[in-house]
């Protein structure tokens, strides 16, 4: 029983460290990587059980049940063998002569022992067990255990290899390959000289543990690389979008939002009209006198200058608010916030700049406003509509005062 003892506590703890990958995932989806180290995971329990049960058994005396625990304990480890070999070639993701050796070396492994083990039965050249149900090795079982050694030995002085001469997850992988080789080539070796010790499984707990520990290590090192990544290009491309977003939304004249921005922001405004989830704003639209004249004695260049200087006007304003050129002489701005309870204010000190401005010659607006009336106004355009007729009967109030001048 003290024997089991050992493969007991590595189930335990190969149950532990591996919880998800044996009891918690899913097969499909996953990468070759990880289905080849399940696979060689489940080895591993098998012959850790088979390992459990030698010890059980023995200490029973049942010697029938215990020749064929043996059998199937010698398949489980050139199963485990083979099984590793594979999961090295995925896990180091390299197609070459290194990778070609250890696969065929695994195959003929577990082919062997196999073949040696059916031999078994006929002559005891793998293992027998004496009239007193004593357990004796054969010469091929210490055949089994060299080869395992090379085989570990060659394939941990090969990585070891390779990770001095690269850097990243290929360093970190090849590492992690050869800790596993050298744990198992330590513990194998004492297990040549002491057939009747747990001492392969201790090598598969630790070998195991480090695996577990570099594997880890290495995906969160590549998930925290490809986090980084997926937020780094996810910035530039909230950053390009923005731009992209600020300059379709953009007039290009005067700098202010133009009539695409607005129709999004009536729609916005809209919706919340609909939810009545906003109590007040305001509308006021503008337009500016004299801009045809202006572009036809004077050209276009300087009624552009006339818009960015109308514009300029609008803006100091309405300091708060948001000013849109919707038109080619035509401004909006939605008032709320600090601009709509300074409404009043803000409107006659407009209407006196605007006396100023045509007594002495410079940019005209003519502006019209209206506030959301909750009881009769069901959408953005019609608080916007009663603004704009505003506008007209203003620019209309103030032509006919220039021609009484």
């Amino acid at each position: 029983m003290v024997y089991s003892s050992t493969a007991l506590v590595a189930i335990l703890i190969q149950c532990i460290i591996n919880h998800d990958i044996l009891f918690g995932r899913k097969r499909e989806g996953e990468i070759p990587a990880q289905r080849a180290y399940f696979r060689f995971l489940l080895a591993t329990m098998a012959y850790y059980i088979t390992d459990a049960m030698w010890g059980i058994l023995d200490s029973l005396h049942l010697t029938r049940l215990l020749y064929a625990d043996t059998v199937i304990y010698y398949v489980a480890m050139a199963s485990a063998v083979l099984l590793w070999t594979q999961y090295v070639i995925e896990y180091l993701e390299k197609s070459d002569i290194f990778t070609a050796v250890i696969l065929y070396t695994g195959q003929i492994f577990f082919v062997s022992e196999i073949l040696f083990l059916i031999i078994n039965f006929f002559a005891p050249v793998f293992f027998s067990f004496d009239a007193d149900g004593a357990y004796r090795a054969g010469k091929v079982r210490y055949i089994a255990l060299v080869v395992q050694i090379v085989f570990f030995m060659v394939t941990s002085v090969y990585t070891f290899y390779v990770m001095a001469k690269t850097e990243g997850s290929v360093r970190r992988r090849n590492r992690t390959v050869a800790l596993f080789g050298l744990s198992m080539v330590f513990f194998i070796t004492i297990q040549f000289f002491y057939p009747l010790l747990p001492l392969y499984s201790m090598g598969y707990m630790i070998g195991i543990c480090l695996l577990h520990t570099f594997v880890i290590e290495d995906v969160k090192n590549e998930y925290r690389s490809e986090l980084e990544l997926a937020l780094k290009r996810e910035k530039e491309q909230k950053k390009e979008l923005g731009s992209t977003r600020r300059l379709a939304n953009t007039d290009p004249l005067t700098g202010v939002k133009n009539k695409r921005a607005f129709m999004e922001r009536e729609e916005f405004f809209s919706e919340l009209m609909a939810d009545r989830a906003i109590d007040s704003f305001g509308v006021a639209v503008m337009d500016l006198n004299g801009l045809k004249r202006i572009n036809d004695t004077k050209g276009h260049e300087a009624g552009d200058q006339y818009i960015v200087s109308a514009c300029k006007i609008i803006c100091d304003l309405f300091k708060h608010s948001p000013v849109y050129r919707i038109g080619g002489d035509e401004f909006a701005v939605i008032l709320n916030g600090a601009d709509f309870r300074n409404r009043m204010a803000i409107m006659e000190s407009f209407d006196s700049r605007m006396e100023r401005n045509a007594v002495s010659g410079k940019v005209v607006i003519s502006l019209g406003f209206a506030e959301y009336d909750s009881s009769k106004d069901e959408a953005f355009s019609d608080v916007f509509k009663r603004a704009d007729a505003e506008m007209y009967e203003h620019k209309k109030r103030m032509k006919e005062a220039a021609l009484r001048q």
